[in-house]
């Protein structure tokens, strides 16, 4: 699939490598912002669409950054940055996160 300049491959292998960075990233923005975890699903899908928001807004606003050699820590710290956005503005749209709390 080609999307802008890139090409991307979706082999279960890069889908598998998508999920990890984005439950890494997800786990650890709500641990961040929450002070909790998601589970599982909704920290893969929270650090997917960070890892969107956050390389989407690196390219808008002319922000370069990788770590050599590490292209997989390089995403997932794009990932989680995007992510702690998103659930922050998750947070002030929803009222403090009161939907997003557990009890427990």
């Amino acid at each position: 699939m080609l999307v802008g300049s890139v090409t991307l491959t979706l082999d279960p292998g890069t889908i598998l490598l998508w999920a990890f960075i984005g439950l890494v990233a997800g786990f650890l923005a709500s641990k961040v912002v929450t002070g909790r975890g998601k589970g599982v699903v909704t920290d893969i899908v929270v650090g997917i669409i960070g890892a969107l928001a956050g390389g989407f807004l690196a390219q808008v606003l002319n922000i370069s950054f990788s770590i050599p050699g590490h292209t997989t820590i390089t995403a997932i710290v794009i990932a989680f940055v995007g992510a702690v956005i998103l659930l922050v503005i998750v947070r002030l749209v929803t009222g403090g996160g009161r939907r997003w709390s557990r009890s427990g």
